[in-house]
């Protein structure tokens, strides 16, 4: 079996922190990667959940309060306020 190399650019202090991570598993980096890669192509995904971090504006709590700040409005029990603009220095 011929091999390849794959070259990727990774924080350097993730990296120490990978490399020692491996070592204390019994591993090299080398042949984490590797597994990686194999369970990758066995699974046919990427074998760990993805997810994109939740943004706290969008929470259940903030969405209900919005919509009641949005109803509260629209009966009129709203303040108008002026805009006071502030120079950016």
């Amino acid at each position: 079996m011929a091999l390849a190399t794959i070259t990727a650019r990774v924080d350097e202090k993730d990296k120490i922190r990978f490399d020692a991570f491996c070592s204390n598993v019994g591993l090299n980096t080398s042949a984490a990667i590797n597994l990686f890669v194999k369970a990758v192509l066995r699974e046919n995904r990427i074998p760990f959940e993805i997810a994109q971090a939740s943004d706290p504006f969008f929470s259940d709590a903030n969405i209900a309060y919005v919509k009641k700040s949005v109803q509260e409005l629209k009966a009129g029990k709203g303040t108008a306020h002026e805009l006071i603009e502030v120079d950016d220095e």
